[in-house]
């Protein structure tokens, strides 16, 4: 029997660590041993990220660099937001560098980082703690499903 390769209509599987251009490793699934699971095209991956992963199978490990605009985007100004140091108390103080989940209007949560605190006005940043880098990405394929309807 052939592998089931990846293709434009996979559901994926697998396992994936990012690690910074310095080498550090910045997220792994393998720290909770939960993998990820895609279905190719759906739009949870970049283009070029699920380029990278056509034509793999199962028990296939492969790294890869990814500019920033194939991994989390570049920083987007519009994210960045001034706000007012009183909407910060003790559970939830203004210090340059904690990342704080601020309720939406729709009830979601959003992370947000505190990149400056100057008298009353406290920068907060939304944009992923990973845009704008470039980042290498190591992933190992456990699973992959084909939906396409097999030929008897």
């Amino acid at each position: 029997m052939m592998p089931v390769l990846i293709n434009d209509n996979s559901e994926v599987v697998f396992h994936f660590s990012i690690k910074l251009s310095d080498g550090s490793a910045a997220d792994s699934s393998k720290v909770h041993n939960k993998p990820a699971k895609l279905v190719m095209g759906d739009g949870s991956l970049t283009a070029n990220f699920e380029k990278c992963l056509l034509g793999l199978k199962a028990g296939d490990n492969k790294s890869f660099a990814l500019e920033p605009e194939d991994a989390f985007g570049m920083p987007n100004p519009d994210n960045i937001y001034h706000l007012d140091r009183t909407k910060f108390g003790a559970e939830t103080p203004a210090q340059v560098g904690a990342i704080i989940a601020f309720t939406q209007p729709d009830g979601s949560e959003l992370p947000g980082i505190i990149r400056e605190v100057a008298g009353e006005s406290v920068t907060v940043d939304f944009n992923h703690p990973l845009s704008g880098q470039k980042l290498t990405f190591d992933v190992e394929i456990i699973e992959v499903k084909n939906s396409e309807a097999t030929i008897s």
